[in-house]
């Protein structure tokens, strides 16, 4: 498993494989519970083994994004849900400094679903 996250991240072009990278390594830092996996081709992150956020890039524009398992529960003006009824996206710009304090936030407001029981924990 290890080695297919390693080769999705490797197979992708720069500035977007930086960007996922610093993404992934912000991800597994915001919490001793948060663990990464592979799941649809994508890295998926899980918190208490439960899904928490992917990291993907749009098919369209080639831009990195933060995709929020339990998006419909946060109400970050950064985020879009589009035509998805659960999920939300952070899109990034992968030609420009990640905006950390949006990311912390929004990792913080996600994780507290789970803590506060709004979100179920399996």
């Amino acid at each position: 498993m290890k080695e297919d996250l390693d080769n999705f991240y490797l197979r992708c072009k720069e500035p977007q494989q930086s960007t996922l990278l610093a993404l992934r390594d912000i991800l597994l830092v915001k919490d001793e519970n948060i663990s990464e996996t592979l799941k649809y081709g994508m890295p998926c992150f899980l918190y208490k083994k439960n899904i928490y956020c992917y990291l993907w890039t749009d098919n369209k524009t080639g831009e990195p994004y933060i995709l929020m398992a339990e998006g419909n529960h946060l109400n970050h003006p950064s985020l879009e849900t589009g035509n998805r009824s659960r999920m939300k996206i952070l899109r990034i710009d992968p030609t420009s400094d990640l905006p950390l304090s949006v990311i912390d936030s929004l990792l913080t407001e996600a994780i507290e679903l789970y803590k506060k029981g709004i979100v179920k924990l399996k």
